[in-house]
């Protein structure tokens, strides 16, 4: 597909999300086969005020093309202002705006997904950001507000008249948040609306997932969020069963471990060991998931501050693993 006239040579794509999605994260999704990556959502008004973790937030990894910077705001002058600062200093390709965030301090402010009740506002936002912008821009939205509200289709024409080249659809309401079961049919019906490439996005956890919400939405592509948490190996499965190989087996969960660790070393790297110990307490939770005393695990690695901690977090969890390695094959 192409978004403008930017060349996207795939149908999977990681979905941005904040404090996960971070650039260590998204070169690990891209080495499995995540083609077209998105960043964490920047504000627009702390980017204007030169806030530098927003502007820490821009900077993409090497050769990480095609890949958007996502911004939101609800001020389309800002917004447009916005999108040109962040498209000069990061070099992105595609300057993406996000319309479907739920969390209430961005709904409250009347960002995110609240834009989808204000469609008129949204407009002016879309329209500002395509005049201030020398990239493609894209919307990423929800289903609607709540289940009186669903205008998606209507939402996404109004995008595509307003010069958007691609919209994403998580086919969520904003009141659903992340619970209940996704709706690729109102995603389907989206796409069958409008002549720009559509990402279907919600509910998408195993590499068959990728194959049904494609075959059932007619989407161009899909966009992978929550299923890839701690599990970026699932772009490598989705990629094999689009392409109808054999599917790649799990990784064993020191592989997992080892991935995380190299994750975590690349963010201190990139924000400070600080910051990035902080954030791998989550990540690290996620690739535990399903091993064997993940509990006790998870507890050690709540109090992890350094890369030092995380470093004998993850040994301690590597020699149990090889003990209950020996402990099989002296069973066997």
């Amino acid at each position: 597909m192409n978004i403008g006239a930017v060349p996207v040579h795939t149908r999977l794509a990681l979905a941005p999300m904040a404090g996960v999605t971070d650039v260590a994260f998204r070169g690990i999704c891209r080495a499995q086969g995540a083609g077209y990556t998105v960043t964490e959502m920047v504000s627009a008004m702390a980017l204007m005020h030169q806030d530098k973790k927003s502007l820490r937030l821009l900077e993409l990894g090497p050769g990480e093309h095609p890949a958007a910077v996502q911004i939101f705001g609800s001020d389309p002058v800002c917004m447009g202002e916005a999108a040109d600062k962040a498209g000069r200093l990061s070099g992105c390709d595609v300057i993406d705006i996000n319309m479907g965030c739920p969390m209430g301090k961005i709904v409250n402010a009347g960002d995110g997904s609240a834009l989808m009740k204000t469609p008129e506002l949204a407009q002016k936002i879309i329209e500002s950001v395509v005049r201030n912008s020398d990239r493609p821009v894209t919307v990423k939205l929800r289903k609607g507000w709540d289940a009186g509200s669903v205008n998606c289709v209507e939402f996404a024409k109004m995008c595509e008249a307003a010069g958007a080249a691609a919209v994403t659809v998580h086919g969520r309401t904003r009141q659903q948040m992340y619970s209940g079961r996704a709706d690729w049919e109102a995603i389907r019906q989206v796409a069958e609306a409008v002549s720009i490439p559509v990402f279907a996005n919600g509910d998408v956890f195993t590499a068959q997932d990728a194959v049904r919400i494609l075959k059932v939405t007619g989407a161009a592509g899909v966009m992978i969020g929550r299923g890839c948490q701690g599990y970026p190996w699932l772009f490598a499965q989705a990629k094999a069963a689009l392409e109808g190989r054999e599917i790649p087996a799990p990784p064993d969960y020191a592989q997992r471990i080892l991935t995380a660790l190299e994750q975590v070393r690349t963010a201190s790297a990139h924000v400070g060991e600080k910051s990035a110990c902080l954030e791998a307490r989550k990540h690290l939770a996620w690739y535990l998931h399903g091993m064997p005393r993940a509990a006790f695990f998870r507890r050690q690695i709540m109090s992890v501050e350094t890369l030092a901690d995380v470093e004998a977090a993850a040994r301690d969890v590597l020699d149990f693993l090889r003990d209950q390695e020996r402990r099989g094959e002296r069973d066997g």
